[in-house]
């Protein structure tokens, strides 16, 4: 089968089309035939040996994929072949760039039907984040103000429409372009901001009439973390999942103590560790799809021999809503 392997730490050049061998699956294990994959900003600072977790070399990235079950371990029992799934892949090596994968069956999610695979792909792992930085890092709460940065990106999307959905009282978000700012617009968001401009952050206590912010989600790091950190308002909260930049922050955690603020990490493999969480959020998300009230923004579908090329474009910040690779 072709895989898209890296041996080395780099840029996207090292993401490499290579022949392996077609796994076989045993014990609770599932092959699925891959259909569309999920690129996420994880995948890139895997890549760049910049993950939160280590990366083994060699790696083949991709921890989100929809596919077609082809055969089945000796101790499965909950599906069959030729069942659509999507699922989320383990952390250590998820093996999602390339045309068949194993997964364990408890973790696969059947694909309602109706749902086209680009769709059910772009669900998972960013709905399940959106949903995860949200509310329960985030304990958003009716009524407050959300500050969404990236807002045009496969998980601002969804985050905008999630807090639109649990009554915010104000959305801001965060875009690089005007294009992007629109889609941020048309998905709810009701103040936009760009922040590549100097001084974003007063715009952000100007749309709070100096108050700042309850939530903020914040994936960039460095100096976009530092001017989030000014916008927050007391007793708010700032969810870090993200590094983008590659920039870590440095701040006083006693500066907190004034406002009673808090910033907080998420991390969602330690969500799917907790099937209580896991399995009604999904639940909850899937159902706000059924009834036409969660939108799910597809920014562009591409061969899987092209994945350095949306690496490139997914970091250069020229994409908007989330980005497939088809075997």
């Amino acid at each position: 089968m072709r895989a898209i392997q890296l041996t080395e730490f780099g840029g996207p050049e090292v993401l490499k089309v290579v022949e392996m061998d077609v796994p076989k699956p045993n014990g609770h294990d599932v092959l699925i035939e891959i259909k569309a994959i999920g690129v996420n900003y994880a995948d890139t600072a895997r890549r760049e040996g910049q993950y939160v977790v280590d990366t083994p070399l060699p790696y083949v990235p991709g921890s989100e994929v929809a596919g077609v079950v082809k055969a089945v371990g000796d101790k499965v029992t909950s599906v069959k072949p030729g069942s659509s799934v999507v699922t989320l892949l383990g952390t250590k090596n998820a093996t999602g760039y390339a045309e068949y994968t194993l997964a364990d069956e408890r973790g696969l999610i059947p694909i309602p039907d109706g749902m086209d695979l680009h769709h059910a792909v772009a669900l998972p792992l960013q709905g399940l984040s959106a949903y995860h930085t949200l509310k329960t890092m985030g304990r958003f709460e009716n009524g407050e103000t959300v500050l969404i940065h990236a807002a045009a990106g496969g998980l601002g999307t969804i985050a905008v429409q999630l807090a639109r959905l649990w009554g915010a009282k104000t959305i801001i978000g965060t875009a690089s372009t005007e294009e992007k700012r629109q889609l941020a617009s048309d998905m709810g968001v009701d103040v936009t901001v760009d922040y590549t401009k100097d001084g974003w952050e007063q715009e952000v206590l100007a749309a709070t009439d100096g108050n700042g912010v309850d939530v903020i989600l914040e994936m960039a790091g460095g100096d976009v973390f530092r001017k989030s950190l000014k916008c927050l308002a007391p007793f708010g909260r700032l969810v870090i999942y993200g590094v983008a930049s590659g920039e870590q922050s440095r701040f006083y955690p006693s500066s907190l103590m004034e406002k009673n603020q808090s910033v907080v990490g998420f991390f969602l493999p330690q969500i799917m560790r907790k099937p209580s969480l896991y399995q009604k959020s999904l639940e909850e998300l899937l159902n706000y799809m059924k009834n036409g009230e969660l939108q799910l923004t597809i920014g562009g579908v591409f061969d899987l021999e092209k994945a350095a090329e949306v690496h490139t474009l997914l970091q250069g910040r020229k994409t908007k809503g989330k980005l497939i690779l088809t075997p």
